[in-house]
């Protein structure tokens, strides 16, 4: 058993890296074709629903309503897409959470990467789609209003960090019980409220892939690097704050989150 200071490295000591076999292994590779969908399904239903209400609306400025309509079809959008691909891939669905997951030592670097590879083409090919099943309507981009691009870098992180710390109390943490039957409604909620509280001022991405499909697809990369450099700290924060404090490990295997 190991002693009080031994609790601060032992998320280090779980990290792995893993080994470039884990591209050609079958089971990764499902899971990787998961992530995609549900990456897929997340962007096209979440961007699809602001390309709707600006139609609706004439692109008109954003509005309660518009805001009401984004938390909303995100939280709803994530819920499902956490759901379906839990039990393959784990339901990572952002490259933030695949980070704080590799921090944390729940998934090695380079199943890691095939995840974040997956995600990143889920959220292009959905912005794409979009763009050419609606005329060429233009997908919404995620960008930096009313605040300094520091703050929003501030929001990115702290919206990020409640994510990430979610998915680890509800989905990864061992002793979950009968709560991570929720796991994919509370991931989809604290998403929701983080789109009401940072949704004006950074449109609350929490998610590199979400804003990289969008940027991709409008070639619009205005502090694009706020959508990456935020969500990952954040996200890699939560993994080692919530590992260090509330998971208590011996020497077992990776879990396959």
């Amino acid at each position: 058993m190991p002693g009080p200071n031994d609790y601060f490295n032992v998320p280090l000591r779980r990290v792995a890296i893993g080994n470039t076999d884990e591209f050609r292994q079958p089971g990764a590779l499902k899971a990787a074709v998961a992530e995609f969908i549900s990456t897929f399904i997340f962007v096209f239903a979440g961007s699809g629903a602001g390309i709707a209400y600006n139609s609706l609306t004439g692109n008109a400025p954003t509005s309660p309503a518009g805001l009401i309509s984004a938390a909303i079809a995100h939280a709803f959008a994530l819920f499902v897409a956490v759901a379906i691909s839990a039990n393959i891939s784990g339901g990572h669905v952002n490259p933030a959470v695949t980070f704080g997951l590799f921090v944390g030592g729940n998934i090695t670097l380079f199943r890691g990467i095939l995840y974040i590879i997956a995600q990143l083409l889920g959220s292009v090919v959905a912005s794409f789609l979009l763009i050419f099943t609606t005329g060429g309507l233009a997908v919404p981009t995620f960008g930096v209003a009313g605040i300094s691009v520091w703050a929003a870098f501030v929001f990115e992180i702290v919206a990020t960090f409640g994510l990430v710390y979610t998915v680890y109390a509800t989905a990864v943490d061992p002793k979950k019980g009968e709560i991570g039957i929720i796991a994919p409604i509370a991931i989809g909620l604290i998403v929701g409220a983080n789109i009401f509280a940072a949704g004006p001022f950074t449109g609350a991405a929490m998610n590199p892939a979400v804003a990289f499909g969008p940027a991709v697809a409008s070639f619009n990369f205005v502090d694009h690097w706020v959508y990456w450099a935020g969500p990952l700290i954040g996200g890699g924060l939560a993994g080692v704050i919530y590992e260090v404090f509330f998971i208590s490990h011996t020497h077992e295997p990776l879990s396959e989150f």
